[in-house]
């Protein structure tokens, strides 16, 4: 395996059926993003649920991506639980949308410039100007929503040049995983802004399009449920099928002993 791990010093990581998640909660994740655009360090940040470990599961290359990202926050309270197991009790649900939100807020002191990158036709338009209208003196870098289909060689050099071109410190990536995830690794090298996010549905929540589970369902670990019956044709494999499936492994796990285990910084660098 290549020795490219490039997990942010100074954030532990435990282990979920093989996916290397951060032991952090919002502050620290927020914190740490603003240290890579202080110093210019290029990293990207997976926000991973039981659908990213179980997809992640079925493709090294996926994990792989994981293990190399700057932090993978726990996105899904069983993923919380798991990680208060491993004996991080400090360990807090770390939402897209909810970091997305909290670093725009932080920018407005530290004047850091944000590009949004995905979404349907239009969505990255009206999410900016949404949120700006939320969120006087946001700086907005620019915006793109790439085609569903694949980019040419030649339109990904365009978009890269774009984004260098404004300036930007954080590119926000609203595709869907592993598209989003796949994205941010073949560019977080390429591009001069330090910081990716890939936050997939927070595009569309922020943007007023798509309604958010309330928050005592995001509590318990029943927010699955709510964006199942919102979308059912859309997600029913996803929530039928993975959530089952990652119940199961875990049980497995459970019973031979080793459900979580801590990720000590020699196993990440060899990941």
């Amino acid at each position: 395996m290549p020795s490219d791990f490039s997990a942010a010093p100074g954030i532990a990581r435990f282990d979920v059926l093989g996916l290397p998640v951060s032991a952090i909660d919002l502050t620290q994740a927020v914190q740490t993003i603003d240290t890579w655009i202080r110093e210019r360090t290029p990293h990207y940040v997976c926000i991973t649920g039981v659908h990213g470990v179980m997809e992640s599961r079925r493709d090294e290359s996926l994990r792989r991506i994981h293990a190399r990202a700057g932090m993978v926050t726990p996105d899904g309270m069983p993923l919380v639980w798991l990680g208060h197991v491993a004996g991080h009790g400090h360990v807090r649900r770390v939402y897209g949308p909810d970091l997305m939100l909290a670093c725009l807020r932080r920018s407005l002191q530290t004047r850091t410039r944000h590009f949004f990158f995905g979404g349907g036709p239009g969505v990255a338009e009206q999410l900016a100007a949404r949120l700006s209208a939320q969120l006087p003196g946001l700086l907005v870098a620019g915006t793109y929503c790439p085609p569903f289909r694949p980019l040419t060689p030649e339109e990904d050099e365009r978009v890269i040049e774009e984004i260098d071109g404004s300036d930007a410190d954080v590119v926000w990536v609203g595709l869907s995983t592993p598209k989003q995830e796949r994205w941010m690794a073949d560019h977080v090298s390429r591009l001069r802004a330090p910081v990716l996010v890939g936050v997939g549905a927070a595009f569309d929540f922020h943007a007023g399009l798509k309604p958010q589970a309330p928050g005592w369902m995001q509590r318990n670990g029943l927010e699955w449920l709510f964006r199942l019956a919102t979308e059912p044709r859309r997600l029913w494999r996803r929530y039928l099928i993975n959530n089952p499936a990652f119940i199961w492994h875990v049980t497995r796990a459970w019973m031979r002993g080793n459900l979580v285990r801590q990720v000590p910084p020699s196993v990440e660098r060899s990941m």
